[in-house]
């Protein structure tokens, strides 16, 4: 038998009749497992526990008390019998469920990686993190939701706690994955198909130094792209913060997703953990094998490609697998329909950082057969600067033949960027309009990939939100306690003549102008929408544009904006709207001169100069659908735009002007004569529809 040492009273981790028993076990699978699979009506648990550690001279098997987290039980592993090459192991009969255990190596205690369940625990100053045995419902099963073409998804990115956490959600359960499930018809009713959750992997919310300077109280990590296991979901989400009862809350959450018709995409971290630089805790992967999972160069120094402290060493077979392991679990055992990969082209660097043609963890995730019917989306850049938008899974040997719909979608930076500089009114932008416009045929096309590859968005949660977006030139994240030196300095906005709150009718009118055009741009735009948590609504953030740390009503959706920008929000359900009764605004493959027809504020000549701040354009329907005429005005003054003639006589009927705060309207509105004179406003778009007579 291992050594058993003995903390505290051996009755508090056993099952009748109080009797342990060890023996080997086995090396796999990694973490705990039953044989057999895991009954939780078991009185009498057997578990086998395995974990690998190069590194590692004496391991040990904590057995905790499950309420207090106290050490009862202590398993001293010994080498040569429980251990095969690196892996340490160990089989352990007569345990009481539900079970917390922890590892010990080399004197730290330390997290199991491969718990589905995680408890944060805090003696003193000390945080560590206790797993959880066994799941709830082992033989739980998804109903998964017919799948959609790509370009038919309309993504929402939201914050599960922020989502319902303030007072005005109405919910019953605010913050968590319950809360979420109550407010789910708003998002089918708005028109969402898909919605995207920033993490959900379990990391520490309070793993934050730094203080708000106003209030004087501690700021916690409220974004959690710190993770601290992979595969486990946050347990702070579930009601009551239990870790094995988060696991059955984020399934029937996932559940309820599907039976709204809605998609479940996770924004994963892989790129880095937190653990932080070598000052920060060590809570698992640095106390198994640190030179394993961690970038290193050959002094032993982190190398930092995520501005956070260390760098996932994604390429290593080890954390390959491990890697394989957690994605396959999150559509296995959770049901979730696809993953956005934060800081994605760390995932192709080699160990000594150098980038991959072809990353063998980036390959496996493409090819594995658990995940062929993902959806993958790549943040396709890292904070070292490498930037792989469009060319993000070039190299990898059947990136787009092995997966439905072909190779990776990717986050569209430059569509971001080119179309705050066309809003805010710069000169000399329409021809790059142009071409986010049709789908970024300039980066996606020249490698196979279709316009849906393009995920388009204007804001998102790591910057200004769109209200903040129009009424801020500078950032305001002094609450942040970093003086303001956080977050980005050039956001490409505009305040519209005023820095943050006014009075001004003027600039208030234009502000909201503003949004309706970006929002107007983002739903015409070839391509694959996200709109970020209550931009359709107005959600400030007060100009703070890094908001990672603000767990509070800066950063949660105040619903009463439901009511205070009604208009705001029937203008963007219209959008919703309209995009998906018009085919040819959702192409699978890129615009050719037959489907779309570039004017200026003359027929037929568009003006793609340096100084021009105006751009036309006529979309062809699909399917004997009628044309749409989009005409842009980003100057300060009133542009005039002759109608272009038809084949046929026709009647242009306005759709949608953003220069009236209404909706889009999808029946027959006020008519233009083909050939006439459209007058569009400042700063404003419109749109027509062609019914031929």
């Amino acid at each position: 038998m291992a050594h058993l040492r003995l903390h505290g009273d051996l009755q508090l981790v056993l099952a009748p009749p109080h009797q342990l028993r060890e023996s080997p076990g086995r090396c796999l699978p990694m973490g705990a497992s039953t044989p057999g699979g895991c009954d939780c009506g078991h009185q009498r648990g057997v578990v086998n526990f395995a974990l690998p550690s190069a590194s590692a001279r004496q391991v040990s098997l904590l057995l905790l008390d499950p309420a207090s987290g106290r050490w009862v039980a202590e398993l001293l592993l010994e080498g040569e019998k429980h251990r095969t090459g690196h892996v340490w192991h160990i089989e352990v009969e007569g345990l009481a469920w539900p079970l917390r255990y922890a590892w010990l190596v080399d004197g730290q205690e330390l997290a199991d990686p491969w718990s589905c369940a995680l408890k944060r625990h805090q003696d003193g100053g000390r945080v560590a993190f206790h797993a959880l045995f066994p799941l709830p419902d082992p033989h739980w099963r998804h109903e998964r939701p017919a799948r959609r073409p790509l370009q038919d998804l309309v993504i929402y990115e939201l914050h599960v706690k922020g989502y319902t956490a303030h007072a005005s959600s109405g919910v019953d359960h605010p913050g968590t994955y319950a809360g979420l499930v109550e407010r789910l018809p708003y998002l089918s009713e708005l028109g969402i198909t898909a919605v995207e959750l920033m993490p959900v992997h379990a990391f520490d919310p309070h793993a934050s130094v730094f203080i708000n300077p106003r209030t004087g109280k501690g700021l916690n990590n409220y974004w959690g792209y710190d993770p601290v296991g992979l595969l486990a979901p946050a347990a702070h989400y579930a009601v009551g913060g239990d870790p094995l009862q988060a696991v059955a809350e984020f399934r029937a959450m996932v559940d309820a997703c599907h039976g709204a018709g809605l998609e479940v995409i996770l924004d994963v971290v892989l790129n880095h953990t937190g653990e932080g630089s070598r000052r920060g805790p060590v809570l698992n992967f640095r106390g198994m094998d640190d030179a394993v999972w961690y970038m290193q160069d050959a002094q032993g120094s982190y190398l930092d490609f995520t501005g956070c402290g260390n760098t996932f060493n994604c390429n290593h077979p080890v954390v390959r697998d491990y890697i394989l392991t957690c994605l396959r679990s999150w559509v296995t055992d959770f049901g979730v329909d696809g993953f956005r990969f934060d800081l994605a082209a760390v995932m192709g660097r080699d160990p000594d950082g150098h980038v991959l043609v072809s990353a063998p963890v980036l390959e496996q995730i493409t090819l594995d057969p658990v995940l062929a019917g993902t959806r993958l989306i790549a943040e396709a850049w890292d904070a070292a600067g490498l930037y792989q938008v469009g060319s993000f899974d070039e190299g990898l040997r059947g990136a787009r033949t092995a997966r439905p719909g072909g190779g990776w979608a990717q986050w569209n930076g430059r569509y971001r960027d080119d179309l705050r500089r066309l809003l805010r009114g710069d000169p000399g932008l329409s021809g790059a309009a142009a071409s986010r416009i049709c789908g970024s045929s300039d980066l996606f096309q020249w490698n196979g990939r279709g316009p849906a590859h393009s995920l388009n968005f204007i804001t998102c949660h790591d910057g200004f939100t769109l209200a903040d977006l129009v009424s801020f030139n500078g950032k305001h994240n002094e609450e942040n306690g970093e003086e303001n030196r956080d977050g980005l300095n050039d956001n490409l906005s505009w305040n519209c003549g005023a820095e943050g709150s006014t009075t001004d009718t003027a600039v208030l009118e234009l502000r909201a102008r503003q949004q309706r055009n970006a929002l107007a741009l983002l739903f015409l735009s070839q391509g694959t929408p996200m709109l970020l948590m209550g931009d359709e609504m107005g959600r400030s953030q007060g100009g703070n544009n890094n908001a990672w740390c603000q767990d509070n009503e800066t950063s949660w959706l105040d619903w009463t904006l439901l009511e205070s920008h009604a208009s705001l929000h029937a203008f963007v359900k219209g959008l919703i709207a309209l995009r998906a009764a018009h085919a040819s605004l959702r192409r699978d493959r890129f615009l050719t001169d037959e489907d779309i027809q570039w004017h200026g504020e003359v027929p037929h000549e568009p003006d793609f100069g340096p100084h021009a701040r105006s751009l036309a354009w006529r979309l062809k329907g699909l399917d004997g659908a009628p044309d749409l005429f989009v005409a842009l005005n980003t100057s300060s003054d009133d542009r005039l735009f002759q109608l272009p003639q038809a084949k046929a006589p026709c009647l242009w009927h306005r759709v949608l002007d953003t220069f009236q705060n209404r909706p889009p309207c999808l029946k027959p509105g006020p008519a233009e004569c083909a050939g006439a004179m459209l007058q569009v406003e400042a700063h404003s778009v419109v749109v027509l529809m062609e019914a031929v007579v």
